[in-house]
């Protein structure tokens, strides 16, 4: 229990009245008096406050929170007995940014209080509130005492989910491009039969089913969709390529959030993904098919978190190999360094042999914007000397993968989720699998 600044002031005026007792031969008992009724309001105000029970406090919250979204967290106050009036904070994970706290109530005898403030996650995995903090004023606000109120609370910080829940009120070829996939439809193709129709101009003869032509007398057409039940494995490095950070988050918090919408989209085609990720923190989740692999998914991956080691690309590709028999669409997400390319092409032939292999590499958008910046000395000079180096020997790196058949696809981590998608359906469209 502490002074609250009123008692403070109180105690600083009477203590400076003492100087009326010295020089204006201002009778002492009167100050003696008001410093005894100082001490006695004092004392009775401490006693109030000690005695008062702490409010109830309740915490309402999600176990599951997307990263990087701002949500509205829930506090409810109760009091049992007598006006009380409070400060409230409560203790979130404490790098995580927050609006509306803390916050001062009043609560009248035998109510409740209900308030919101907003917290924006700003790492993933498990996070623990370790409570409620109060601050109870005294009735005459001489005191004041800091209690804790409310249970702790684990809660997991997710990938950003977000857009799942928007994709889920489209088809799946409107979500792909609500992400920005840049779709080619080519009618009538592809090799699992989807409806009859009618004729249109345009589609093959090879198309036309000539008995239910006859038996409506107007020509029909088989339409046909891309084949179902293929296999994507998103294997995503969890090595030290992935630490850089951009716009507030990590390279590899991007990765994870892309990862998840060519997943969701790819089950919404009707395929079965799987993840696979290895470098730092490894993990293997084998495909699934069926929306419900999506949350699978989000538990496999809410905690993992890129490490500061080299990557094994060769291990992890005979692991991979080893684990995923069936032919597959394997889409390798990491930054391609020049100094990586002799052990990530050998891992990529392995892979070869057997799956489809697409190699994203995550281009930092520092480098662009070093080299947009106007050199004006020596050192600016040799910076954008130095990066222009860097991008080059990064591009040859990247031809050395296309020399040997492999996709390579070289972008930033706003574009990542398109360009997976994107590359994504065109495999499929092709019938590559």
């Amino acid at each position: 229990m502490r002074p609250a600044p009123l008692l403070i002031t109180l105690l600083i005026l009477w203590g400076l009245s003492g100087f009326a007792v010295l020089f204006l031969d201002t009778p002492s008992s009167a100050w003696q008096l008001a410093g005894a009724a100082l001490a006695l309001l004092a004392l009775a105000d401490w006693l109030w406050l000690r005695r008062r029970p702490t409010p109830l406090a309740i915490r309402e919250i999600p176990e599951a929170l997307p990263l990087g979204i701002e949500r509205d967290v829930q506090l409810r106050l109760e009091s049992a007995n007598g006006r009380q009036r409070l400060d409230v904070f409560d203790l979130h994970p404490g790098n995580w940014p927050s609006q509306g706290l803390p916050q001062r109530l009043t609560l009248a005898a035998a109510s409740a209080s209900t308030f919101s403030y907003r917290l924006r996650p700003s790492e993933r995995g498990d996070a623990q509130f370790a409570g409620i903090q109060l601050r109870l004023h005294s009735p005459l606000r001489l005191w004041r005492q800091s209690r804790m109120a409310g249970a702790s609370q684990r809660v997991r910080v997710y990938p950003n989910f977000a857009p799942l829940t928007k994709f889920a009120l489209f088809s799946a070829e409107q979500a792909s491009r609500l992400v920005g996939a840049h779709l080619k439809r080519r009618r009538g193709e592809g090799t699992d039969f989807n409806q009859m129709r009618e004729y249109r101009v345009g589609d093959s003869l090879r198309q036309i089913d000539w008995k239910a032509t006859a038996r409506s007398r107007k020509l029909i057409s088989r339409e046909y969709q891309d084949e179902k039940n293929q296999q994507l494995v998103m294997m995503i490095d969890t090595g030290r390529r992935m630490l850089a950070r951009e716009d507030e988050l990590a390279h590899f918090d991007h990765v994870l959030n892309a990862a998840l919408v060519v997943s969701y989209l790819a089950l919404r085609q009707g395929d079965a993904v799987g993840l696979f990720a290895t470098g730092g923190d490894s993990r293997w989740v084998a495909p699934q098919r069926g929306m419900g692999a999506i949350d699978t998914l989000l538990r496999a991956g809410y905690d993992l978190q890129p490490r500061a080691v080299a990557t094994d690309y060769l291990a992890a590709a005979t692991e991979l190999s080893l684990r995923q028999r069936r032919r597959s669409l394997v889409m390798l997400v990491t930054n391609v360094r020049d100094e990586d390319i002799e052990d990530l092409l050998a891992a990529v032939r392995l892979l070869q042999k057997r799956h489809l292999v697409c190699v994203a590499s995550l281009r930092e958008k520092a480098l662009d914007l070093a080299l947009e910046d106007e050199v004006q000395d020596l050192s600016g000079a040799i910076r954008a000397g130095a990066v222009a180096r860097y991008l080059e020997q990064r591009t040859a790196a990247h031809e050395a993968l296309r020399s040997h058949r492999v996709m390579v696809l070289d972008v930033g981590s706003e574009d990542l989720p398109a360009a997976l998608v994107e590359r994504y359906l065109a495999f499929k469209r092709d019938g590559l699998l």
